[in-house]
């Protein structure tokens, strides 16, 4: 099969890829950029095992070409933390044992992430929505739940700091 010289962005960095036009988003993240926090759970998008944020939107990355998302910003769970520290609902599913095995964390985490940007105070019910097309199998979802309820206290003091230290002026 031919190959395809293709452009892709990634956790803010540009990579140049040489890949058979065929290959999984998925396949590219793990083997060529060595970005393995994404897993493969299902291979047909029922678990969320493999979500990423392509342009701010969780998506599958099991189901997605590599070549269709050339112009577009994709954010994998090695591209959240900051300056070396975890974000806060990093942090928060630490606290709260949201991360039990782990396997399914990246994608809860992307996926809250996304909620909270357009919904920073989301009932319980808003959560269990949002978080519906990720699969858990060791949580019984309680943890991670009281896991994206922590992160929106830690992001509110993130915030009233920022606020705080703006008026000290």
């Amino acid at each position: 099969m031919n190959k395809e010289n293709i452009r892709l962005r990634v956790n803010k960095r540009d990579y140049q890829l040489e890949i058979a036009p065929n290959r999984l988003l998925l396949d590219v993240l793990r083997q060529d950029l060595g970005l393995t926090g994404s897993k493969r759970g299902c291979d047909d998008s029922s678990c969320g095992a493999c979500t990423v944020l392509v342009d701010g939107e969780p998506q599958m990355a099991c189901l997605m070409l590599a070549v269709s998302y050339q112009d577009c910003e994709i954010t994998t769970i090695e591209g959240i933390a900051c300056e070396g520290q975890l974000e806060p609902l990093q942090r928060a599913f630490c606290d709260e044992g949201g991360a039990q095995c782990g396997y399914c964390t990246p994608g809860m985490i992307l996926t809250a992430r996304h909620l909270l940007a357009h919904n920073p105070r989301p009932t319980d019910q808003e959560i269990n929505e949002a978080l519906s097309g990720n699969l858990c199998r060791c949580t019984g979802y309680v943890q991670i739940i009281a896991s994206v309820r922590k992160a929106i206290e830690l992001l509110e003091k993130q915030e009233s700091g920022v606020a705080a230290a703006g008026q000290g002026g």
